[in-house]
């Protein structure tokens, strides 16, 4: 993403193209500047400049969107139409205007409401551009001559372009279906806009009722139930009415607008139901042999049910809100690649356009005005994705929103103090953790919360970090409702592992006792300290295409967010009573969606919102100020309809000092609106590389043979009464933003104060906290008897080794990471582990550990070793020290030492770990891995002696807990067996000269022989 310093413009009220300067005698200037208007804030559309053709009269726009031969680029439509506005916006007299009275009424209501300084919220420019885009289009440009049928023209080319069905050309005079766009960004006000042209219209054809070019029927589509349900404010009669409690109407006028006939109705409306249920057996005996019987409804009837009021009215208004989602994909020649997503798109997109045509057929539809933050095309449309519309008149972006201040600042990462300087973790943060997150459960396991990635856990910690802070600071001034963090995730399946992790959950241990684990965000907790559930849940987590569709909600959900749906009912039923009525789930669920924030709703107290996918459209929560993304954001307009969820302002109170209204901030991790994919390359032929057969040179060999024990796992023969431990062999434990992710960043925006967000809120956390948390999972998951059975007499014990490591200096946290991140389930996995193989029995005693060997393969051999390969990388090894022919290497320092070992007089017999099966079990993360060493290396002593050597340049955290588990608990249980005689480990990292390293533990262990 780029970020460049650009000014506040003085008002939202004002001309988005005008900054205001003084003149020499002090009085203002206002200075046009042309901008491209199609910008927005992760990136722009391909520009091209339009030409008129002289002989057609009409536009030809360049680029973007293609036909054979039609080309189109709205962005010169959009920059045109915007100066014949000014000009006719300038006209000092309202008679120049060529409107209709009434017109000329609102015109001059509207904009006397932007200079009132009493009104509450004003109408924003981009509201009052866009509905005298519409106007100007439908009174001016037909009185104008050519300057007028310019845009007309260029409208109706586009529309029946884009829109024409099965590649069919329509009749290009004027199209089957108009559509005209008005892209107005997320925040920008897109309902007081509709209420504007429901007024426009709806008043002109009262007041001329015999005019053709006005309507006072309108059908009002929207995305999903949501959307529909907040579109009631357009209802004359509402009583949240925009029209009277945003002064859109004249007084004396709002009698004539209570004529106006709306319906509102969500897309799904559109799809063709059974008139009758006929069970499958019934239906096939009715049909017998003969032709098959329909119950499915006709487009007439599909029109009846949807319409409503409005059966019988012609050339009615149609409005679609979230108008992206309504198009007809571009025929094209041959198969089609679909993804399930794109498919799910093209049908739902189909559904809506054709549903308005069918309309249009049955009633007659005047014209279509769509409206969106986002009007592009879609990935399965077949026009390239990202593309606007060619029908878009007005273009209002999110940049403009933002710079005019009308939506709250968005931040996100811009650097962070991971030692790479390179990448900033946590803009996408999909791209690190993706691949270890599941891709859903399977059956009736689900996937242990605690086992988040680590980068997931830092990144939370860092982004609520501040979350808190806000919340103290509202708090503090009373704003009556809790700021709200949103989490989106990519299916429910992550989306409950990310709830239950933040919020808390219940589970069932081996007695059938269900024990509650409270969630990581004190804050998100949906159980008090007493492990009780809350009566309303702080946490909540929203299916919204479960929802949204009107479709019950899916069992499994049902289920799995039973109790939070009962809470709410019964919250609802307290307050309502019996007028609360039966109330569906889905209803609950929506409610509770629809007024999170909200004084008196059931989700004012809602602080956090983990969403399955993305939050619905239109969802116009204004208190969000976090939004933590986790999953792939595959395309730009994707980006900005989730940042967009949180861009909706607190206030729109001026600052009486400044004029302007007041900062408001939303902090974003994990979306990175740029998403650009990889162009393709050649791939040059290269010639095949000789290939080589690696082997067991047997007999001649065969006393050189390396035999090694198949280490499959550990087991501790614990104390009766007591454990004690010896850190003497133990490393230092470090913690980095390398390993657990950055620590340290830097948010900031386009505009607007940057800030940091930290780990230090974590700093509250006693280190006496720290370690009792961690002994109690050490004794009650890692301390148990051979029944299984956890060794809680230890406890004592455990909690004081804990403690004596946490201050003994071994444990170093370096660069902003915190000793309570050890909490994090995977670090204390870690730190057990480490601590279980530094117990022995006794003070100054041996290690307790034991081998469990392979049951079916307890030993291996280089007499295995047989395979091919191409690598370059290659050591014809001497024949005196190796059993196997090749030693393949993986870098020049490994061939060197190879080289090394085939003269040194204490080495035996060695043998590179390549396809030889030497493993080494070890825990990472809380997860079981394979640690496999570079070389075993045979030494000439009396007392058969393997030395495990490993040779590394760079050596990070996953080598440490190698190493540690090798020399603290694969060599004493190895040796403890007896049978595969003395075992040591070495690990060198002079890469420059391994040779005095190697001589120092080979002598070592040599003096170690003598003595005993």
């Amino acid at each position: 993403m780029q970020f460049f310093e650009q000014p506040i413009l003085n008002s939202p009220y004002q001309h988005p193209d005008q900054h205001w300067e003084l003149d020499p005698n002090g009085r203002p200037n206002d200075i046009i500047i042309n901008r491209r208007r199609s910008s927005d804030l992760w990136s722009a559309l391909p520009g091209a400049a339009a030409t008129v053709s002289s002989d057609q009269g009409s536009m030809v726009f360049e680029e973007t969107l293609s036909t054979s031969t039609t080309e189109f680029n709205p962005t010169a439509v959009v920059n045109e139409l915007r100066q014949e506005l000014d000009t006719w916006r300038a006209l000092p007299n309202p008679t120049q205007w060529k409107v209709t009275p009434i017109t000329q009424r609102l015109l001059q209501h509207w904009r006397k409401l932007q200079l009132d300084e009493t009104q509450q919220i004003r109408p924003f420019f981009c509201q009052l551009e866009a509905v005298e885009a519409a106007i100007w289009l439908a009174e001016v440009a037909p009185q104008v001559g050519k300057r007028g049928r310019r845009f007309l023209s260029a409208l109706n080319v586009a529309n029946n372009t884009a829109l024409q069905a099965d590649g069919k050309p329509q009749n290009l005079s004027r199209p089957d279906l108009l559509r005209v766009a008005f892209k107005l960004a997320t925040g920008a006000g897109k309902t007081t806009v509709m209420a504007m042209l429901i007024a426009w219209q709806a008043l002109n054809a009262v007041r001329s009722p015999n005019s053709k070019r006005f309507s006072k029927g309108f059908l009002i589509v929207a995305p999903g139930i949501t959307i529909r349900d907040r579109l009631r404010v357009l209802q004359p009669n509402d009583t949240d009415s925009y029209y009277t409690k945003l002064s859109l109407v004249p007084r004396d006028l709002l009698t004539d607008l209570n004529r106006a006939k709306i319906v509102i109705t969500n897309y799904h409306a559109f799809k063709l139901r059974e008139t009758v249920q006929v069970a499958k057996g019934t239906r096939a005996a009715l049909e017998g042999h003969g032709e098959g019987i329909s119950t499915i409804e006709t487009e007439g009837q599909m029109v009846q049910r949807v319409m409503g009021d409005l059966m019988g009215m012609k050339d009615i208004v149609v409005i679609n809100d979230e108008a992206h989602h309504c198009y007809r994909e571009r025929p094209i020649q041959g198969d089609e690649q679909l993804s399930r997503e794109e498919k799910e798109e093209r049908q739902e997109a189909r559904l809506w356009l054709s549903g308005i045509e069918a309309l249009n057929r049955v009633q007659g539809v005047q014209i279509v005005y769509d409206l969106s933050a986002t009007p592009f095309f879609l990935q399965g449309s077949n026009w390239p994705e990202g593309t606007l519309f060619p029908w878009v008149m007005t273009d209002f972006s999110l940049m403009d929103a933002i710079e005019c201040g009308i939506v709250k600042l968005p931040r996100v990462p811009v650097s962070d103090n991971r030692p790479d300087g390179q990448q900033v973790i946590y803009r996408d943060l999909w791209k690190t953790i993706g691949k270890r997150m599941p891709k859903k459960a399977k059956g009736e396991t689900r996937p242990d919360p605690q086992k988040l990635p680590i980068e997931v856990k830092t990144a939370l910690d860092a982004l609520y970090g501040h979350y808190e802070e806000t919340y103290r600071l509202w708090e503090r001034d009373g704003v009556g409702v809790p700021p709200v963090f949103i989490v989106v995730c990519n299916n429910t399946t992550n989306s409950e592992m990310l709830r239950d992790y933040i919020a808390g959950y219940t589970r069932t241990d081996e007695n059938d006792q269900e024990t509650v684990v409270q969630g990581a965000l004190d804050l998100f907790r949906n159980f008090d300290d007493h492990d009780q559930k809350l009566d309303r849940p702080r946490s909540i987590l929203i299916d919204s295409e479960a929802l949204e569709s009107g479709d019950e909600i899916d069992k499994s959900f049902r289920e799995a967010h039973g109790e939070e749906i009962e809470a709410f009912r019964r919250e609802r039923l307290q307050r309502e009573g019996a007028a609360a009525g039966d109330i569906s789930d889905a209803e609950i669920l929506r409610e509770v969606m629809n007024t999170v924030g909200r004084k008196g709703k059931l989700g004012e107290q809602v602080r956090c919102v983990v969403s399955v996918s993305m939050l619905t459209e239109g969802w116009d929560a204004n208190n969000v100020t976090h939004i933590f993304g986790l999953r792939a954001f595959g395309s730009r307009l994707i980006c900005e309809q989730v940042i967009g969820r949180a861009l909706r302002r607190l206030s729109y109170d001026i600052d009486p000092e400044s004029g302007l209204f007041q900062v408001e901030y939303a902090d974003i991790m994990g979306i990175d609106g740029l998403n650009f994919s990889d162009q393709p390359r050649p791939a040059p032929p290269s010639p095949p590389r000789p290939v080589v057969q690696v082997h067991a040179v047997t007999p001649d060999r065969d006393a050189l043979e390396m035999i090694f024990p198949r280490v499959e796992g550990y087991r501790v023969d614990f104390p009766k009464e007591r454990i004690a431990v010896d850190f003497s062999a133990m490393e230092p434990y470090v913690m980095t933003p390398e390993r657990v992710g950055a620590t340290e960043v830097r948010m900031s925006g386009i505009i607007g104060e940057p800030h940091d967000v930290t780990l230090e809120y974590l700093q509250q956390k006693r280190m006496s906290e720290i370690g009792y948390k961690i002994a109690s999972y050490w004794v009650t998951e890692k301390l148990r008897d051979p029944n299984q059975a956890p060794k809680m007499h230890l406890f004592n014990d455990a909690k004081r080794i804990v403690l004596q490591w946490l201050k003994s200096g071994l444990l170093e946290c370096k660069d902003g990471t915190e000793p309570a991140q050890l909490l994090y389930r995977q670090l204390t996995d870690e730190v057990c582990d480490l601590l279980m193989a530094a117990l022995v029995d006794r003070p100054g005693g041996d290690p307790i550990i034991r081998a469990v060997l392979d049951p079916f393969e307890p030993e291996g051999s280089t007499m295995g070793v047989n395979f091919t390969t191409s690598s370059d990388s290659r050591h014809w090894a001497d024949e005196r020290r190796s059993h196997v022919n090749w030693i393949v290497t993986d870098s020049n320092w490994e061939t060197r030492f190879a080289q090394i070992l085939d003269t040194h007089p204490d080495v035996e017999a060695y043998a590179r770990n390549h396809n030889l099966g030497f493993e080494v079990p070890y825990l990472m993360e809380g997860e079981a891995r394979r640690y496999w060493p570079d070389f075993l290396i045979r030494l000439r002593c009396d007392t058969p002696t393997t030395l495990i050597v490993e040779v590394k340049g760079y050596r990070g955290h996953d080598a440490m807990l190698k190493a540690q588990t090798t020399q603290n608990k694969w060599i004493p249980a190895v040796n403890r067996l007896g049978t595969y005689g003395r075992w040591a480990f070495a690990e060198l990292r002079a890469v420059e000269d391994f040779r005095p390293d190697l001589d120092a533990a080979i002598a070592a262990l040599l003096r170690e022989e003598e003595t005993a």
